[in-house]
Formats: structure tokens, sequence, C-alpha cells
């Protein structure tokens, strides 16, 4: 291996000689130094891959040392070495962005698993999780075929979930796209499962996971009869795996408390699933109850106009008299004013929040080229998500309600998958025009690439005409036209949309935070 290069600075330099021939002989080189002053000419002067630095020199202390050296090379590791067990000390240098602290006397091993931690930390961690993944693979293959019920596929999601970010930086390209056949594979065969089970669950009595028009009374509720004020927020379109990207930088301000995934009711689409999580009520009954609140796929007009009084309704049909807002953040200006004026909603029990940032970017994706090159694939999905949340006046709203003791509560409506395949439709001109599911007369498919329903009542979807009938697409397959077919094909491939069947659509989370004090 090519030698890695040492700057070790300490005023007692002559009595770490043992541990210099140490690391000499596992072929590092040392330069040494006595002083802070030489120390930073030296490093100013040549090309160091990693510094160990005593805290109590006379002349610069290490700590100056340390700030002119950082200023010099910020991503230039730096080892603080010191006798002091001062907390005062710990804390300026971890400020400080220090690689590791170690406390006089050291010995040559603990020297080494530092150097280690931080220079071969990312090949170390890489053939770790290969080799890890390995001994998984075949059990993940094994088990898959065992998946019977809601709650195991739950289960078996956020297992691949797991190994899908466990294994998005190593420099092993195989394993990833071992995990992914792996994925397209559980997404057929949880598209079979949908496919025989999901009809069973709007039966009375029926063994079934919570859906999208029973997440507000069966989930929100119980937090609502709890002492603390609640602040409930819907990204619109988030994954699961978009969560867990910016799940650190929540728990800054909120500790997780209860994680509940639940199931997208179908279509997994904005108008279904979020209207029934208002409203409380299947597609089907919103339609009879609030025939002047739905509309129905060939209707003109916006779709999800009506969330705040669906919500109201809801509450009132639940007996909850509270005092409560809802708000719909469709763009940064509108969200920079609602964090700004939050405290005003100090004394609401519920503050609802809709955020469609994710839902404008998938969309966006489709037709902007920028955007299909910063999304091009779920990684970089999860990190777009990641710097959006950091930045978005959202993550204020939070710090916001964190002050003011409200309990989070984090969901979405559905999910969303990058769609590889089209598959070939024909229907009348009044046929809806989602890619991942239609809904229309006479519709012409491929049976294999979807789940049929000849009569929707039976899975609580409204009816344009007594021969209407809904499909939807499986795995990652898109529905194109036969005309323009192949314009079709490469325009939406490699695009994410959502409405269909697929684990990223389907199971999604449903999060309770209290705030960190």
């Amino acid at each position: 291996m090519m030698s890695i290069k040492i700057l070790w600075v300490d005023d007692e330099i002559d009595l770490l000689k043992p541990h210099i021939l140490f690391l000499e002989k596992k072929n590092y080189h040392v330069t040494t130094c006595n002083n802070g002053r030489d120390a930073v000419d030296l490093f100013q002067e040549q090309n160091f891959d990693i510094v160990f630095l005593d805290e109590n020199m006379p002349g610069m202390s290490g700590l100056e040392t340390l700030a002119e050296i950082k200023e010099k090379k910020s991503s230039v590791p730096v080892i603080m070495i010191t006798k002091s067990e001062e907390e005062y000390i710990m804390e300026e240098a971890i400020g400080s962005k220090i690689a590791d602290y170690l406390i006089k006397p050291v010995n040559p091993n603990q020297i080494l698993l530092s150097l280690k931690k931080n220079l071969d930390h990312s090949r170390l961690i890489s053939e770790k999780t290969t080799l890890d993944y390995q001994k998984e693979f075949r059990k993940i293959a094994m088990d898959m075929s065992m998946v019977n019920s809601h709650e195991e596929w739950i289960e078996f999601y956020k297992r691949l979930l797991f190994w899908e970010l466990e294994l998005e930086n190593i420099d092993d390209q195989n394993m990833f796209q071992i995990l992914e056949s792996q994925k397209t594979e559980a997404n057929s065969q949880f598209g079979k499962f949908i496919e025989k089970n999901y009809e069973d669950w709007f039966e009375s009595n029926a063994e079934k996971p919570i859906q999208s028009h029973e997440v507000f009374k069966k989930l929100v509720v119980p937090e609502l009869r709890k002492e603390e004020n609640v602040l409930f927020v819907v990204i619109d379109n988030l994954r699961y795996d978009q969560w867990k990207a910016f799940e650190s930088v929540l728990s800054n301000h909120y500790k997780l408390e209860s994680e509940t995934p639940y199931y997208a009711i179908l279509p997994t689409a904005t108008q279904y699933a979020r209207n029934a999580l208002f409203s409380g009520l299947l597609p089907l009954e919103m339609e009879k109850q609030h025939p002047e609140y739905w509309k129905n796929d060939v209707d003109e007009g916006g779709k999800n106009l009506y969330e705040a009084e669906f919500l109201s309704a809801q509450l009132k049909r639940l007996r909850l008299d509270i005092p409560h807002e809802y708000f719909k953040i469709t763009n940064f200006a509108n969200g920079k004013k609602l964090a700004e004026n939050f405290k005003i909603l100090k004394e609401k029990k519920l503050v609802a929040v809709v955020y469609n940032f994710v839902d404008m970017l998938s969309h966006a994706k489709t037709d902007m080229d920028v955007v299909k090159e910063l999304a091009s694939d779920d990684k970089a999905y999860r990190s777009l998500t990641l710097s959006w949340f950091k930045n978005s006046p959202l993550l204020e709203i939070i710090q916001q309600a964190q002050k003011l003791g409200f309990k989070l509560i984090l969901t979405t409506d559905h999910g969303t998958i990058n769609v590889k395949n089209p598959s070939q439709v024909i229907g009348d001109k009044n046929t809806s025009l989602n890619l991942r599911y239609k809904t229309g007369r006479s519709l012409t498919f491929e049976q294999k690439d979807v789940y049929a329903v000849k009569d929707p009542k039976k899975i609580g979807l409204p009816i344009v005409n007594m021969t209407s009938s809904y499909i939807f697409a499986k795995n990652d397959h898109f529905l194109a036209y036969i005309n323009n077919y192949n314009h079709y094909a490469s325009y939406y491939r490699n695009t994410y949309q959502h409405g269909g069947i697929s684990l990223e659509e389907m199971i999604i989370p449903f999060l309770v935070f209290t705030p960190k004090k």
C-alpha cells in the first residue's frame, strides 16, 4: 500500500520514539515536530494525510495550532492527544472538528486503531458490509418466498431498506446490483400478494393492516387525547428510505417515540390517498357523503382543494371539538411565513401541515432535465431529499414546534417508484392519465403487468359509469398508450411515479416524536 504521511506534534516528541518506530514498521511515514509554530509551517509546506497533535505545549497551544491547521486544510483529520481530561478542552476540540481525542499515556495499538478508524474507515466498512450482505443474501432470498402477511411484508421491506442504505456507499457496486435485483423480485412477489389479498381487506372483520382512511382515527386521535398539542405533518410522496435519509437531522430536535408503518390505499395517488387520510373515508364514501368536495379523475378542477374541510368534518364526526388549523405549503415563501408565525398557533391542539415539496420534486423529475440529473436513482433521490430538508422552512417549522412543546407526528400519503418498463394500454378518450393506474371503460392491457379490478366498489372506489374499471401497474411498470408508444416509453422511463402497487408506494411511515428539552 502507499505510505501514509503522518505529522506528529508534541513538545516531548523524543519520548514517543517507540510509538514512531512501531508505526514505521507498519509502513506509515512519520514527520515529527516539537512546537505548534513549526507544525503549522510544515503543514503548509507538505501534504500530510493525518496529524497527531499534543494539546499542552509551550508557546502555541494545541488548540491554537489546531485552529491554524484547520484554516489551511480543513479536510485533513487531526487527532488530539492530551494529558488533560478537563471537559472544556474536550468540548472545544470537538467543536473544532477533530477526528479523535486520545488521553495520555497512549499505547501503540490505540494509535493504530485511531489511524485505521480515520484513514481506512471507508474500506474496512465496505469490506465488512459486503461480507455481511453476502451472508444475508441467501437468507433474504429464502425468507422472501415465505412472506405471506401484511405484517411480514412491512418487516421484510424494512430489512431490504436496511441493506440498501448499508450498501449505498460501498465500493462494490456488484453487491448493490444484487440487492436491486432482490428488490425487483420482492416487488414482484408483493404485487401477487396485493392482488390476492387486497379486496379481502374491505370485508367486515378482515385481518388487515391500517390503511389511509383509518390512520387519523387509529393513530392520530390517541395522541390528540393526551396533554400535548400536536403538529401533524404530511410530507406528500415521501418514501420510507427518504425518511431514513433525514432521520438524523430531525433527531437533533425530537426523540422518536413510535414508528407504525401503514398501507396507502389504491390508487396510491394524492387525490385518493391524501383525501382518505384527512377525511377518514374511502373514496367511495367521500363521493357519497361529500359530493361537494370529491372529484373523480375525469372531473375538471383540482382534486385536493378541500383537505381542510375533510379534516374538520372528520373531527366533528369523531366528536373532537378542538382548536385546530390546517396549512398546505406549496412553495418556499409559504413555508417561511408559517415558520415565522408559528408562535401564534401555540394554543391550537392540532396544527396540520401538508408539505408538497417531495411531490413537486418527483413530478419535476419527469419534465426537467436538471432534476432528472440530480435525482437519477434512489440514492440520488434520497440525497436530494436530505439536502432539501436540512435547508427547508419545514425544519424551521419543526424547530418552532419543539420550542413550544408540541408533539410531532410525521407521515405521508403514499410513496413513489422509479419506473423502468413500459406496458401497453388502450383506452377511450375519457381514460385517466396517470402512468401507474388507469380508470375508464373498455381498457385493454397486459394482464401480467397489472392488478385489474372490474368492480371498484369492492375496494372502496367510485365508478364514473357502469362499465368503469381500474388497473394498477405492478413492480416498476408504467402504463403507456399504444398510440405514440415509443415516445411515452422513452420520455417516462426512469422517472418517479405513483398510483400503483409496489413496496415503495404502499408501505409508508407513520412516526410520533416527543420534543427534546
